[in-house]
């Protein structure tokens, strides 16, 4: 039994086998499971990257039938039931893939000034831009050029883009406000833009209202369908609902706009004839199975899935529930093949559990199915949720401190700017 990715899915199977009558092997290219929806808070200073990650092999160690290997699978034979390593190869009986997403730029080269929000080097690469636009801001007496570092541009008007505004609010607003002595970092200028009619257009309309009003009173300014046309060093070109063509000049543009599956999707099509979508994520069976391939499942952000005539959304809930489910599926046939009989096919249901999204201090929207919420207890029903969701109790228990500290004192310890930084040419003159 093997489980490629480390995530969401493949964790939550490899703890569903735990106990199952099998030999399990888990496989990603890092040595932890990330815990993606607060990489938000690591790019904005308040959680450190240690906080949101726990190790893989730490989570599993009382799993005595799971073995867990850093490597990168880098391709897949089907016919064989085999995956390639970087230097070797691993042979499978069955077979859970749960390989996760990355950003999508929709073809456009905008990597390297706009970057998105995926892994822990994402996120420290993010607040390395925000913090050192403030920085440059200090240091550089040209005043238009002052105002362009003090632009920030936020693409995307998911629930990631929206945090992420609500974040940087808080930060221009609160925690850098008496830090600086020649800029104000409150007179930031934040936006945050989509090709959207609304900011979180997968919540209900009233809902999607009010998170825009909690982020105004933060200062974000929000522009709904646009769509962006270019990205360079110096601003940020779009294109409005009217057909006219703008340009904001800034030196930071955040990425929240879209995802994609993982290229080993390429390869998994290459071998088992399987059909991808624009997206290239794998179209599966309802049970979640390859066709032709029932010892095959692809779960989590890989995959695109209709239900009741609605795609299953690539969520954290989602892939924790495909997880378990593919587990499940292969015990049951373990059980069936020593019965000498066949194992019930029930399709993957994905029970909505409810989306909650957090705008900044005591404000977050939330709906679940017919309910919805806005502000205070919205915001307590988001902290409880991310928190027991964390892995690791050590990590629960020191996002839990950090978030308490920061409520009563807006301080957030994380900001610290790390890597090599190349500063953009400035009038300023040394002497």
């Amino acid at each position: 039994m093997v489980i490629v990715g480390g995530g969401f899915a493949g964790l939550y199977a490899a703890k569903e086998l735990g106990r199952a009558p099998v030999r399990v092997t888990l496989i990603d290219k890092r040595n932890f499971h990330l815990f993606q929806p607060l990489l938000y808070q690591v790019a904005t200073g308040s959680l450190s990257p240690g906080e949101i990650a726990a190790p893989l092999r730490a989570t599993l160690r009382d799993q005595r039938n799971t073995q867990v290997l850093m490597e990168e699978v880098t391709g897949i034979d089907a016919a064989r039931r085999r995956l390639y390593l970087a230097n070797a190869w691993i042979e499978y009986d069955s077979l859970i893939l749960g390989t996760g997403a990355a950003n999508s730029y929709f073809g456009n080269p905008w990597e390297t000034v706009a970057p998105g929000l995926k892994s822990l080097e994402d996120a420290t690469e993010m607040r390395q831009r925000i913090l050192y636009a403030f920085e440059a801001a200090e240091k550089e007496p040209d005043s238009e050029i002052r105002r362009q570092w003090l632009t920030f541009v936020i693409v995307g008007g998911g629930p990631t883009g929206v945090e992420l505004a609500g974040a940087l609010g808080e930060i221009a607003n609160e925690t850098l406000r008496r830090d600086f002595r020649l800029i104000r970092p409150q007179e930031a200028q934040i936006l945050l833009i989509d090709a959207s009619p609304r900011i979180l257009s997968s919540y209900a309309p009233e809902l999607s209202d009010k998170a825009e009003r909690f982020l105004m009173k933060l200062g974000v300014r929000t522009r709904t369908g646009v769509r962006v046309t270019s990205i360079d060093e110096q601003g940020l070109s779009f294109r409005g609902p009217d057909g006219v063509s703008n340009r904001i000049a800034t030196r930071t543009v955040l990425w929240a706009a879209g995802v994609q599956a993982s290229s080993f999707t390429l390869a998994l099509a290459e071998s088992t004839g399987a059909r991808l979508d624009r997206a290239g994520r794998v179209q599966v069976e309802p049970d979640l199975t390859l066709k032709g391939h029932p010892e095959i499942f692809a779960t989590g952000d890989m995959v695109t899935l209709t239900q009741d005539g609605q795609p299953v959304p690539g969520v954290c809930p989602a892939a924790m529930q495909m997880g378990r489910y593919a587990a499940r599926r292969i015990v049951d046939r373990i059980k069936a093949d020593r019965l000498n009989g066949r194992a019930a096919s029930s399709p993957f249901r994905y029970h909505d559990k409810g989306s909650l999204a957090v705008i900044g201090r005591a404000a977050a929207v939330a709906q679940f199915g017919a309910v919805r919420m806005a502000g205070h207890f919205a915001w307590l029903a988001w902290l409880f949720i991310h928190i027991m969701y964390l892995v690791g109790f050590q990590n629960r228990v020191l996002v839990f401190i950090q978030w308490g500290f920061q409520y009563l004192t807006f301080s957030r310890g994380a900001r610290l700017i790390t890597g090599v930084q190349s500063p953009p040419a400035s009038s300023s003159k040394s002497g």
